[in-house]
This record gives C-alpha cells, sequence and structure tokens, in this order.
C-alpha cells in the first residue's frame, strides 16, 4: 500500500480513538454521517465532479466501436480508468498505476458489472462485429480520505449523463455502419437499470468501533476498511474487505443494513442533479430567433409596403386619365336620338 501522506503522533492516535469511543469524530460528524457532497457537470455530456468533503474526483466518460469478445458477441464493453496525480497527494507518483490505483478501478468495476447495472446487449450494434467500449476515466484531484465512495459516484454521474452517438446499418451485405453527427441525429443515453452506491466502513479498536466516509486522518489510524456496494432497493452488489483486523459476521450485517439506507439517500441525489443536467440541457437546445434575425425579416416587409405605397400613387395619378377615357365613351340621349 501507498504511504500515508499524514502519520499521526501516538498522541493523535489517541485523541482520535478516544473521541470514536464517545461517538465523536474529529470533524465533528456522527459516526454515520457522510460529509458534504457536491455533484456537478461541464459542458459536454459524460463528464462529472464530485467534491466529497475534502476530497475531489473528476470523471469523463467516452466510447469507440471496436469488436466485441468471441465469448460475447452480443454484449459492449465497460472499462474502468483511474489516474492518480501527486497534485492530490505527495504520496501519489506519476507514471504506472500503484495498487491503490489499481485496488478502486477494481472495486468501482465490480459493483458495475457484477450488479450489471449498465445494459451492455444495448451496446451491440453488429452482433459479432461491432459493440460499443464505453471508458471511464477517473482523475483524482484532490486526496482528502475516501476515494472508492467518491470515485463511485463521479462514475455513475458521469455514465448518467453520457450520450453515445446514434448509428445505422445498411450496405449492401447489410453490416456497414454509420455514425451519425450529433447534430443530424440525437444521440442516445446508456440503459442503466440501478446505480451501485458504494458504502466504505472504517473498524478501529478490536473492530467494534465503525464509521462511514473515513478522512485521510482517519485512514491513518483505522485497523481495517470494508468496502459494501449497495442499490437503493437493498441489494448487495458488491463487498471488499482490503485486509486489516477480521470483522464480525453480525457487524457486517449491520453494515449492509446502514449501507443500504445511505444508499437510497445518495441516489436521490444522483438522480436529482442528473434530472436538473437533462432539464437545462434541453432548455439549451430550443431554437430562439435573435433580435438580428427579425430585423431581416421584416426588410422584405417594409419593401413590400414601399412597392404597394408607390403603385397606389401611380394609380391616383392615373386617375384623371381614366375618367377622361370613360367620359368619352359615354354619350348623351341625344346622340343615341
Amino acid at each position: 500500500m501507498m504511504d500515508q501522506r499524514w502519520r499521526p503522533t501516538v498522541n493523535e492516535r489517541e485523541f482520535i480513538e478516544q473521541a470514536l469511543q464517545s461517538d465523536l469524530r474529529v470533524d465533528g460528524r456522527r459516526p454515520f454521517d457522510f460529509r458534504k457532497l457536491t455533484i456537478s457537470f461541464g459542458r459536454e455530456d459524460g463528464s462529472a465532479e464530485v467534491l466529497l468533503g475534502e476530497t475531489c474526483v473528476m470523471g469523463y466518460v467516452t466510447a469507440q466501436l471496436v469488436p466485441p469478445y468471441k465469448d460475447r458477441p452480443n454484449e459492449g464493453t465497460l472499462a474502468i480508468f483511474t489516474e492518480f496525480s501527486p497534485m492530490a497527494d505527495p504520496a501519489f507518483e506519476p507514471g504506472r498505476p500503484g495498487e491503490a490505483a489499481i485496488e478502486l478501478g477494481r472495486v468501482i468495476d465490480r459493483g458495475l458489472r457484477e450488479s450489471r447495472a449498465v445494459d451492455m446487449e444495448s451496446l451491440c450494434v453488429v452482433a459479432g462485429k461491432h459493440v460499443w467500449a464505453v471508458r471511464v476515466d477517473l482523475h483524482i484531484l484532490d486526496n482528502g480520505g475516501n476515494l472508492i465512495d467518491a470515485a463511485n459516484i463521479t462514475a455513475l454521474a458521469a455514465l448518467s449523463t453520457f450520450r453515445r452517438p446514434e448509428c445505422t446499418v445498411g450496405g449492401d451485405d447489410g453490416q456497414q455502419v454509420t455514425v451519425h453527427d450529433p447534430e443530424v441525429m440525437d444521440p442516445l443515453p446508456l440503459t442503466i437499470h440501478h446505480l451501485p452506491i458504494a458504502v466504505t466502513f472504517a473498524y478501529f479498536g478490536d473492530g467494534n468501533i465503525m464509521v462511514i466516509d473515513p478522512t485521510y486522518k482517519e485512514e491513518a489510524v483505522m485497523g481495517g476498511r470494508m468496502t459494501a456496494t449497495v442499490n437503493s432497493n437493498g441489494d448487495v452488489c458488491a463487498i471488499q474487505k482490503a485486509g486489516g483486523e477480521g470483522v464480525m459476521s453480525s457487524v457486517i450485517m449491520q453494515c449492509l443494513r446502514i449501507a443500504s439506507v445511505k444508499a437510497a439517500d445518495i441516489t436521490s441525489k444522483i438522480k436529482t442533479k442528473v434530472d436538473k443536467y437533462t432539464t437545462d440541457k434541453a432548455l439549451q437546445k430550443v431554437k430562439r430567433t435573435p433580435a438580428i434575425v427579425a430585423k431581416e425579416v421584416n426588410v422584405p416587409d417594409v419593401a413590400m409596403k414601399e412597392s404597394m405605397h408607390s403603385a397606389m400613387e401611380n394609380q391616383t395619378s392615373k386617375a384623371p386619365n381614366d375618367d377622361q377615357q370613360i367620359s368619352e365613351g359615354i354619350h348623351t340621349p341625344k346622340e343615341f336620338h
């Protein structure tokens, strides 16, 4: 595992542990309280940034057409990639991903893949030849503790707003794929059945004291950690126990009950933010006629009115000649006799 950026002294360790025994935490939270969660989206679809306390993670989703796996010709693929920048934590080193980066990607990937949250069959274009490969890139911008939960929420928020290009199949053999520009045909969202939420528990002492959403200071003191991935329906999608001290089965069941409640709360927050983003995006697509165009449209009307006015003046000027012709064509009764 990577070296901690903050090494507590003996007094600091005792202070944190004694405070936890009194159901108090260094930042003033209760044992089962999350830090403040902020979700924001970028200009393009599929980009999201999550701020969980001091932990900041940015995610971006892309997709491309690739040949499918031979054992699954009718399913697309989903891959999670993480990047730990030294800007986020001095303990992170540039270059190849370390153990922490690999573990983070696997935990999030297992929660999404094993629970089949994303419909992989909907990503198939031509069976056995062309499928969509969805890639989620997660960038750790600031490590304030509990990277797993923050990165998991970022991935879900980015996937919920991602739109893949629309494509059609044609040609002589009926297997030529044409990818349409977003301006020609509206992109399609991913089919997401549910949102698997990761909730991380940190254990202290003999495993009898536990808290959720640990900070980087609590992570330096904790004796063990467990991540439970649960959806809003209470279904357990995955469980990750990354070493440390053992935990009683009764404690694990208690953690799962707490995780199901927290998952429902976080799911509602994600859906609320996604709905607002979708609504704002739809309003931006509404075409409104600008003022400049309105003036250009009114120019022909003015010209038409001027031409009609000039035509009326010409008719008025010609009116006496017409009267003269009419008077010349009318004969008096005497002339008829």
